[in-house]
């Protein structure tokens, strides 16, 4: 077996053993993660290895010496992504899908994690943190590569992700940093152990990604992210947006590179053009636009696909929205797009009809962020529409498992003129009870009462009539019930829990669907 043969191997292993390990250590070692990030020990450690990646970094462009760099905001964002993701609920082991096919044939979806994933990301070392709490809330484990330019900075942050895990007796090779290009050439011609790669970075490398591998590509690609100012827009909204989407951070795959207007978006275009000028923006323009401003720099034809990554912004007038949708549509890369509109039927149409992972009405394409999201940060913004979309964050590294408990049934008893199948939905997050299979601690839970509060919705949970939520207090659904009354329909329930446990000892039958996992059950909608 190769070297890297072997080391996808410590991971599939270890990926194996964090899966299988109990949230609560995921969560500790993401906890870890959090209080090592900002410790200032540790930040003095990774700010010293940064500095030695930007003093070797003397002939990298611009933009990508400000994604190299690393302060102590920075440290502090990767601290708040961790904790984020901490305080999340567990997502595996949720049930997606219940369904009885028969009596005693029970079928359920399950979430479960991807395996092993294979991140190749730009210069951003920050973005192997993000990276690495993703993997470790999802089960998931990761080999990561980051640019020759960080590799002093990657170095030093694997560091502190593997000892967050080892604090939790996790497997610290379920986090990998690979050393060279060669062994990601290498990974990418391997057929099994690697379940996913994630390609980030310019166009050129992402094709060529995807040229090499014999796996799943997810590709984080190139931003050629647009602003519309319709004849409606505010003058001052639509200055403070554009400056936000191109100025705060220039080289982010969601800054702002091509700006359209109308006629009749005058005010709103001066108002921007003035406030980019006076943040330094190098503005080229189309020949309206230029008429307007002839010491504009004229615009080619390839600014319109140009991905600056820089304080340079193309400027263009279209003749209306369906011409500004059409523009989009022929220029974008399918990754954010925004319009600034008072008119709301204008807005909506553009929400509804542009065809892009994140499609913003009066909010700066900066937005465009899973840790914006509340993803706790990203792997990568998908453009592509298979598997995951936009910000890729908890719930696009999770697949699923159908799990079938039988009782000795055979598929040759069931079809025409054989016995029909029932294909009854039990619900996704209604779980019929099996006392037998509860652990104590759950069994405790329930007597206290905080199954009703909606707190936990374990597997083997005998209130199996209610649905969960995110936290304490009953979900629109499960609080109206039959009544209508929420009122009336807590307290129903609350009855109901004193005496529900002897008709679930008694009731349990091949129907009853056994405990799936000692994990916390929640539903998709906390999931999201």
């Amino acid at each position: 077996m190769s070297a890297v043969g072997e080391r996808v191997q410590r991971a599939v292993e270890a990926g194996g053993r964090l899966a299988r390990a109990p949230a609560e250590s995921r969560t500790r070692a993401l906890e870890a993660l959090a209080a090592a990030v900002v410790d200032p020990a540790v930040r003095a450690r990774v700010l010293a290895a940064n500095a030695r990646d930007l003093a070797a970094a003397s002939g990298l462009a611009s933009p990508l010496v400000k994604r190299l760099k690393l302060d102590a905001t920075k440290l502090e964002t990767l601290a708040d992504g961790a904790r984020q993701l901490a305080a999340r609920a567990d997502p595996l082991g949720t049930v997606l899908a219940h369904r009885k096919l028969d009596e005693g044939l029970v079928l359920t979806q399950e979430s479960c994690p991807l395996g092993v994933l294979a991140v190749v990301f730009e210069s951003r070392p920050d973005a192997l943190v993000q990276i690495a709490s993703l993997a470790l809330r999802t089960g998931n484990a990761v080999l990561l590569k980051g640019g020759r330019e960080a590799a002093e900075s990657n170095r030093a942050l694997s560091e502190v992700v593997r000892g967050a895990l080892a604090s939790a007796a996790l497997p610290p090779d379920a986090v990998q940093l690979l050393d060279d290009r060669s062994e990601v050439d290498a990974l990418l011609g391997l057929e099994r152990g690697v379940d996913l790669v994630v390609a980030r970075g310019g166009k050129q490398f992402v094709e060529h990604v995807r040229a090499r591998s014999r796996i799943p590509v997810l590709a984080h690609a190139e931003g050629v992210c647009h602003v519309f100012l319709h004849r409606s827009a505010d003058p001052s909204k639509a200055a403070r947006i554009v400056v936000d989407s191109k100025v705060s951070y220039p080289a982010a795959c969601n800054a702002l590179e091509t700006l359209l207007w109308e006629a009749g978006a005058e005010s709103a275009l001066e108002a921007s053009l003035a406030a980019l000028r006076s943040a330094g923006v190098e503005l080229r323009g189309d020949t309206a636009t230029r008429a307007r401003h002839p010491e504009m720099k004229a615009a080619t034809d390839a600014d319109w696909d140009a991905e600056y990554g820089a304080l340079i912004l193309a400027v263009a007038r279209v003749d209306d929205l369906d011409a500004a949708l059409a523009h989009i549509a022929q220029h974008g890369s399918q990754h954010t797009e925004a319009i600034v509109a008072e008119d709301r039927g204008a807005a909506e149409r553009f929400l509804a009809e542009v065809d892009a992972a994140c499609v913003f009405h009066d909010a700066s394409t900066r937005f465009a962020d899973g840790y914006r999201f509340g993803l706790g940060g990203e792997v990568g913004i998908g453009t592509g529409k298979l598997h995951a979309r936009g910000p890729v964050g908890v719930d696009g590294l999770l697949t699923f498992r159908w799990l079938l408990r039988g009782s000795g049934q055979v598929s040759a008893d069931y079809g025409p003129e054989k016995k029909p199948f029932l294909h009854e939905d039990l619900g996704g997050s209604r779980l019929p009870p099996n006392p037998r299979d509860r652990a104590p601690e759950n069994r405790d839970r329930c007597i206290q009462g905080a199954c009703i509060s909606r707190k936990y919705m374990h597997a083997g949970c005998i209130h199996f009539g209610f649905q969960a939520s995110a936290g304490p207090g009953p979900s629109r659904s499960a609080s109206r019930g039959r009544s209508g009354n929420p009122r009336a329909t807590r307290a129903t329930g609350r009855a109901e829990a004193r005496d529900v446990d002897a008709r679930a000892e008694s009731s349990a039958g091949p129907d009853s669907l056994p405990a799936v996992s000692s994990r916390p059950v929640v539903p998709d909608t906390v999931r999201a």
